[in-house]
């Protein structure tokens, strides 16, 4: 990857407010995930207009709209993690650390089973440990770990323990393979840099390399970087009983391969102090993610912008304030949202975050959230009567994204912005689906939208055709969708496309301006306004269910 196109990573909150006017106002709340058009007045939940509409006020965020390298551009500088990662060094200068044997000499300390790293320079590791690497260099300059056939597992804590240090890169040597695991309890957890990973740095930590690293995490996370956490190499395998990566002020993928299993969150950056830091950023690589809470959490951003996103398994398959894909592709399975743009509140895990009804009911800032004012009423109220979060969007400008949900498929407590890239998005009957596409507020797109009631196994191929069999969009899944809404770059609202599964045709549809709900798997359209032609889109109503004031039956 060209580092020279990283982006500036210098953000400001920004929160901007729109008054809405008494004639003509802007209503965000479209129910069901419909757009709500401009010039539709307010109204209170009986459907009479709302005496004060002119007063009210809608706060957004002005992430919304943007690409994934434009909200990181307003974030924490992590370039100089990044450029540790490619720094060069003289292998003269290296000391060799034998662990079957470990002696003590310049730099390194030998006490029992512990060997102490003192200060910066480059060390070779490899041989078998029984015990634990510790870092302890209070000199300021880089200590770097190659770690060529390195076998460590500790019974008193973490592996390797950076408990002292400036910057600290990992290499994977050429070729190598390294393992890396915990105890089952950690002898120190109370001091204040208490490790709480196999893996575990104080310090900046970049992984890289050719070589191939295992990481089984027994007590807690498997890497952990209490600052910030680069990613650009290597063959990484991480097995832990909570996070399996985790930066707090940052992490970012640029490259490697990393398969992660994890009991909480696969991918994670929880910094909840700073509105500039606490995001992840996937620029590259291969990742795949088998997790028990959130696939890919944030407490502020998640940007995607090129490699692949693979999420087997997940409470939540990504979760951050802003959300924002624009290149790469992005598979993910989710027993609850598949992807959740949602303001958190500061000291919450992702499943406290405070979205939807659970947001101020009069609209009052949460303090301590990561944006001013978490949420505001919308006007007439947001979708299903919802509050608007302010600071809450999710936005895709391009790239592939598949999204299975067992509650909603895409999903955001504040607004939701399509300008390019392929969708295909569906939730799970059987695990109380709700809706394919819903947002608190507005739902904005420049495309058009396909809703069928058809399925695609794991692994299927789906193709989008023209009426004169022209292919407009093609999407690879693993994971199962038990319904198809669909969007992509080509298809034009008040056209009909085909849909085939693996080639055979399994509907045809007119695409719609707005995407429609995807209840229990049906094809259906959801609250708010109708199609703009009148017409309901193929396919049956649920049972019980009405076509929405205006049309046709």
């Amino acid at each position: 990857m060209n580092r020279s196109s990283l982006p500036r990573w210098a953000r400001t909150a920004r929160i901007r407010s729109l008054a809405l006017l008494a004639s003509g106002a802007l209503a965000l709340g479209a129910l069901g995930a419909c757009s709500t058009p401009t010039g539709e007045a307010a109204t209170d939940s009986d459907g009479a207009a709302s005496p004060n509409a002119a007063a009210d006020q809608v706060v957004t965020t002005s992430s919304s709209g943007l690409t994934a390298a434009e909200v990181l551009a307003e974030n924490l500088d992590a370039s100089q993690t990044v450029a540790l990662a490619d720094t060069a060094w003289d292998t003269g200068d290296e000391v060799a650390v034998d662990l079957d044997a470990p002696t003590a000499t310049d730099g390194v300390e030998v006490d029992g089973e512990t060997v102490t790293l003192t200060a910066p320079g480059t060390y070779r590791l490899s041989g078998t440990l029984a015990g634990q690497v510790v870092v302890s260099a209070e000199a300021d300059g880089v200590v770097r770990l190659v770690l060529d056939g390195a076998d460590i597992t500790s019974a008193t804590g973490a592996a390797i323990d950076v408990q002292d240090a400036d910057q600290v890169s990992v290499v994977l040597a050429d070729g190598s393979t390294n393992r890396l695991e915990d105890a089952t309890e950690y002898a120190d957890t109370t001091s204040e840099n208490a490790a709480n990973a196999t893996l575990y740095s104080t310090a900046d930590l970049a992984i890289s390399g050719s070589g191939a690293l295992e990481v089984v995490g027994h007590a807690n996370d498997g890497i952990t970087g209490k600052d910030g956490l680069v990613i650009t190499a290597g063959d990484l395998t991480v097995d832990a009983a909570d996070d399996a990566v985790r930066g707090k002020d940052y992490l970012v993928v640029t490259g490697g391969t990393l398969d992660l299993t994890a009991g909480g969150d696969g991918l994670r950056s929880d910094d909840d102090s700073d509105a500039t830091a606490g995001y992840v950023a996937l620029l590259g690589g291969d990742v795949t993610v088998a997790a028990g809470s959130d696939g890919v959490q944030g407490f502020t951003d998640v940007a995607v912008s090129g490699g692949s996103l693979t999420v087997t398994g997940s409470e939540e398959g990504i979760e951050a304030a802003v959300i924002a894909i624009s290149g790469g592709t992005v598979d993910v399975t989710a027993t609850d949202d598949a992807v959740n743009a949602t303001v958190k509140e500061a000291g919450t895990d992702s499943e406290e975050s405070t979205g939807g009804d659970a947001a101020g009911a009069e609209g009052s800032a949460t303090e301590g959230s990561a944006t001013e004012g978490s949420a505001e009423q919308a006007g007439p109220g947001g979708g299903g009567g919802e509050a608007v979060q302010a600071g809450a969007s999710l936005t895709v400008t391009g790239g592939v994204l598949t999204a299975s949900g067992g509650g909603d498929g895409l999903d955001s407590n504040g607004v939701i912005d399509v300008s390019g890239g392929t969708i295909a998005v569906a939730t799970s009957a059987a695990g109380g689906g709700e809706s394919a596409v819903d947002a608190n507020g507005t739902v904005t797109s420049t495309g058009g939208w396909l809703t069928l009631d058809a399925a695609a196994d794991a692994g299927s191929t789906i193709t989008v055709l023209a009426d004169d069999g022209t292919q407009v969009a093609s999407v690879d899944t693993t994971a199962a969708l038990p319904s198809l809404t669909l969007t992509a770059d080509g298809i034009t609202a008040g056209e009909s496309y085909t849909v085939a599964v693996d080639g055979e045709e399994v509907g045809t549809a007119t695409a719609e301006e707005s995407p429609a709900s995807a209840m229990g798997g049906r094809g259906g359209m959801g609250g708010g306004r109708p199609p703009a032609d009148g017409e309901l889109p193929d396919g049956e109503l649920p049972d019980g269910a009405e076509p929405p004031p205006g049309a046709a039956a």
